[in-house]
This record gives structure tokens, sequence and C-alpha cells, in this order.
């Protein structure tokens, strides 16, 4: 097979397509968003035009966008991967020079009616890469320690080019999402094994060189470890954020404070409420019940996505459809992780809910992805 010829499928055609589509997922995808706009209206204090609306706006185009990529053959998405693969280094290496600096980051590039932030599109571009690369790539040859180089250049390029905005959070998912897609394509595990015991060396490196001649980091960045591992170090410094935060998570107990009535949030007490540390407001408002039920429907969404995933003949359909559902469960993952105090503030937000326009798009476009690759699956 050519590495950029399309395989052969017997895919419906038409608006035979409609009845192709994995609905429970499309309806999945709603509920959350749903739950997001509810959240965004209680975090403005009943403002609907303040955050709820332009994100309802942007859902809505969204979602037109997940039918029109979900209903393009997927040996199109085949064909132009390579070429997004591209494209988004291409966006990265301009944010570098040309991009909008907002909170201290340079991420965006300022579009003017929009601020488009091209790490959030190299996100779902790596992944079909690398879907595409393992697709062309002869099973016998896949844990040969020349073909395994290929894939670490391609993560580690776009990893690098984002820590350097500085955005870690990002960069940490596009190697975690680069490392499933490896996984599910049959790398061989040592490879991940030593991976996993170079990262725990130096780890343990960076904590006994502490005070010796050798130190390996500085002064202030142990400073930042040591407030990450007990925020009360510095309650009204670095370690604000996580303490607001495991307040508001505390306070919610098993029903919550009831909608819009949290203190944290509604009295402006909790940063960033809006977007990174939505979650804890869900928390304090519904408690435990509320992001239980958060949960179960992402976890659904993980079900499914993955289900369709195991189902696809199509070598590159499957691969793609795995690395997007890897993707999207780092997302929340880590935002919850981060916003409990589980792993560093690093900027990710909860996807669906967090309010945010590149982030959505980016998502729903790969949720797009995962039908086109569902709808034009071998039959």
């Amino acid at each position: 097979m050519s590495f950029l010829a399309p395989p052969h499928n017997q895919a419906p055609r038409g608006w035979r397509k409609v009845f192709y589509v994995n609905w429970p997922l499309v309806l999945l995808v709603v509920a959350v968003a749903c739950f997001g706009f509810l959240m965004l209206y209680s975090v403005a204090g009943g403002d609907l035009s303040r955050w709820a609306q332009p994100q309802m706006t942007r859902f809505g185009i969204g979602i037109i966008v997940m039918f029109i990529v979900g209903f393009t053959p997927l040996a199109f998405w085949r064909s132009v991967s390579l070429l997004a693969y591209a494209g988004g280094l291409v966006l990265l290496l301009f944010v570098l020079f040309f991009g909008s600096v907002g909170m201290g980051a340079q991420r965006w590039i300022d579009l003017g009616f929009f601020r488009l932030q091209p790490s959030e599109l190299m996100k779902i571009a790596l992944v079909m890469a690398l879907a595409l690369y393992y697709d062309w790539l002869p099973p016998e040859k896949v844990s040969r320690f020349g073909f395994v180089l290929i894939p670490l250049a391609m993560i580690a390029l776009p990893a690098m080019m984002v820590v350097v905005q500085p955005d870690l959070g990002t960069a940490i998912l596009l190697v975690a999402s680069g490392g499933v897609v490896m996984f599910l394509a049959g790398v061989s595990y040592w490879y991940f094994i030593a991976a996993f015991s170079a990262g725990v060396g130096t780890i343990t490196a960076v904590f006994m060189s502490r005070g010796a001649s050798w130190q390996l980091l500085n002064n202030y960045q142990y400073k930042r470890i040591d407030t990450f591992l007990d925020p009360s170090l510095d309650p009204l410094g670095a370690g604000y954020h996580i303490t607001q935060s495991k307040i508001a998570l505390g306070s919610g107990g098993l029903s919550g404070r009831g909608f819009m009535q949290g203190p944290q949030s509604q009295l402006n007490f909790l940063p960033e409420k809006q977007t990174d540390f939505i979650f804890t407001t869900l928390a304090e408002e519904f408690g435990y019940i509320g992001t239980t039920f958060l949960l179960i429907l992402y976890t659904l969404i993980m079900v499914f996505a993955i289900s369709a995933a195991i189902k696809n003949k199509n070598r590159f359909g499957a691969l793609l459809t795995g690395g997007v559902a890897a993707t999207f469960f780092f997302y929340f993952a880590l935002n919850m992780s981060m916003v409990m105090g589980l792993a560093p503030v690093v900027g990710v937000p909860l996807p669906l809910v967090s309010y945010g326009g590149s982030a959505m798009l980016v998502l729903l476009g790969g949720f797009g992805l995962i039908q086109s690759a569902h709808i034009h699956r071998p039959k």
C-alpha cells in the first residue's frame, strides 16, 4: 500500500451516513457541554451573556464542524494527515516569533475576531500523523529501534516548541497522547518500561541533588516543588490557587452548597473559575453527586470511543480513534488532578466544560474524526 493511498473500505454514501453515526457518543458530548453551560452561567453570577452564551455559540459551530468532519471520507483525512502535522508545526513556529501574549505566556495567534491556539490543533494533528505512520509501517518493523525514533521525534518536536511558550500542560498532553498511539500500534512494552525507568531516575536524581555540589535545579525551582507538595508553605502566593481550590472542593460535601450558592466561586476567592478551576465550582455547588455524574458522562464517552476503536478493522481509523480518545482522557484526568492538588497547576481546561474556543472546537473536530472512522469503517 502506498504511504498516502487510501485504504479499501465499503462505507455508506450520501444521506445514508446519518444512520451510521455513533449517536450515543453525540448525545453524551452534548450532555457534557450542557453541564458546562450551566456552570458558566453560575460562575458569572447569573449573567448569560458573559461566558455561557459565547460558549453556546462556539459549541453550535463546533457541532456543525463535527458532523462535516464525520461525513467526510476517512481516506481524505488520511491523505491530509502529514499536511495537518506540518501546518501545526508552522503555526507553532509563527507563535514563537509573532504570537499574542496573555497571562505571561505566548500561545495565541490573534485573528481579530478569534484567538487561535495552535498547540490545541497540534494535539489532533499529531495523532493523525502517528496513525498514518503506523498504518503505513509493516507490523514487523513497529518495534525496531530506527522506526521507533521517527515517532519519538514527531512527538518531541512540537512538545519542545510548546514548552518554550511556556505551556507545560499541553506539552504533557502531546507526549502522553503520542505515547498511547505508539502503544496501540504495538511498540514493544520494553520501550515504555525504559522510558518510565528513565523518568523515575530523573526525578530521584533531582531530589537527591538538592544541596549538593551537582544540584540539578535552581533553589527557586525547588521552592516551587515544595509549594506544590505543601501549598500551606505559601498560601497567599504560589500556593493560593490550589489552597482555594481545596477549600471549595471540601465545602461541597455530598450534595453541594446549591446552584449559584458556592461562596468560593461567587465571592471570587477561586481564581480562573470559568476555565482551569471550573471543576471546583461544580464540586462546591453540586458536591460529590454532581462530580460523580460528570465523571460518569466522561467515562461513557471513553467507553463508546474505545469500543469504536476496537471494532474498527481499518488500522488508521482504529489508531486515530484511540489517539483522540486518549487525548480527551488526558484532558479531564490532568485537569481534575490539578485542581485536587495531585498534579502541578499547568493550565489544562476541563474538556467541553471550561470556557474557551480553541480547545472546544479542536475537541469537537477530534470527535468528528472518530465519527468519520466509525461511519466509513469496513463493513
